[in-house]
């Protein structure tokens, strides 16, 4: 019982020094966010289902990636360092799938709309992202933040979750475990 109480204790306190310590209004500012945007080819129904079946290849593939990052710059230049794998898998998935169109990966600065992710909700803005267009890239997409790694918190395969945070690996640190 004293264990469970001291692993609360320390729970408490780290939560308390990442969303109090820095007055909270940092944390919500663009530049301390990478985006991830995933552009359809075209509104077309085969076009959008492709799309997601490309996002959860890409998902699973960065997965081991940033899952090491520290910082939004270290996970730019591991995006950066990994367009061609990037790309591959996305060609593989619409090659699969029947689709003659490949992909391109690119990041840049671009402006999303205010976006509620569970209980952080991102203002309007300019981010940076990790943009990957779908042949055109005309039709409608998927987005979420690559960094901190929201949307790799869950996979399509449960069994592949990989829980990508600082605060966890701090605790276990700490607790030895």
């Amino acid at each position: 019982m004293k264990y469970v109480a001291s692993l609360v204790c320390i729970i408490g306190i780290i939560l308390t020094l990442v969303f109090c310590g820095t007055g909270g209004k940092e944390e919500l500012l663009p530049e301390n966010y990478l985006r991830i945007h995933i552009r359809a080819n075209s509104n077309g129904q085969q076009d959008q289902d492709v799309k997601y079946k490309v996002k959860d290849a890409v998902v699973e593939a960065l997965i081991p990636l940033l899952s090491q990052c520290e910082s939004k710059a270290e996970a730019i230049k591991t995006l950066g360092n990994n367009f061609g794998l990037i790309q591959s898998v996305a060609d593989d998935v619409l090659r699969q799938n029947g689709f003659s169109y490949t992909s391109n990966a690119k990041i840049c600065q671009e402006y999303f709309p205010t976006r509620v992710y569970q209980d952080l909700t991102l203002p309007e803005g300019n981010y940076d992202a990790l943009i990957l267009n779908l042949g055109t890239g005309e039709g409608n997409n998927w987005w979420c933040v690559v960094y901190p790694a929201f949307c790799f918190l869950q996979t399509k395969n449960s069994d592949n979750v990989v829980y990508i945070s600082r605060i966890w690996e701090i605790i276990k640190n700490i607790l030895n475990i």
